[in-house]
């Protein structure tokens, strides 16, 4: 006579709805839903603030930057600003590297790297933490802020980015949770 023996698991709780435990953490979210459209708007909001300055400061779009002031015919991303803007504590090293053609290229690089991963919201850790950087960055240009002692936008926009960030809102109207299931990106989380 064969003895069968039950391995399957009771996945239910006592009220006989299942546990969330047999679920994978990537399908687990308890978010609401009108909170995850709020994130991802805001997300591709954010996104939108740093591909626009890229894309203005490139070609010269007329909105900030005229054409002739454009970087592809020849003007510098942050001549103007860390040259005119500059005040406060930092003003002479802000005015130092004005203009200087390592900053122009890290300036770049940054509004465009982290535009395109908050549009798209894949690695949104790193391009929170870039983003944030930078927008700390460009608040000490202008130490103290025009219309209260110490806080502004950019402050503002650096929390709800790291507000973004942990609440893994690349998931969220974007291809953050296909990019999450990449094995690179498993391998090494701080690429989520």
């Amino acid at each position: 006579m064969t003895t069968r023996i039950d391995t399957s698991i009771n996945t239910s709780n006592v009220a006989g709805t299942p546990s969330r435990a047999t679920t994978p953490p990537a399908i687990q979210d308890r978010t609401p839903a009108a909170l995850r459209y709020v994130a991802g708007a805001l997300r591709l909001s954010l996104g939108w603030i740093f591909l626009w300055a890229f894309l203005d400061k490139l070609f010269g779009l007329g909105h900030e930057t005229k054409s002739a002031q454009a970087w592809i015919h020849g003007g510098s991303p942050t001549k103007g600003f860390l040259s005119k803007g500059a005040a406060g504590p930092f003003e002479d090293f802000y005015h130092s590297i004005a203009g200087a053609a390592w900053a122009d290229w890290l300036f770049m690089i940054g509004l465009a790297g982290i535009g395109i991963a908050l549009i798209t919201g894949v690695a949104m850790r790193i391009a929170a933490g870039a983003g944030a950087l930078m927008l700390v960055l460009m608040w000490t240009v202008v130490l103290p802020p025009e219309n209260n002692p110490f806080m502004d936008d950019h402050i503002v926009y650096a929390l709800a980015l790291v507000a973004l960030a942990l609440m893994g809102a690349g998931r969220y109207l974007g291809l953050g949770a296909v990019w999450e299931r990449l094995a690179i990106v498993q391998r090494f989380p701080f690429l989520k």
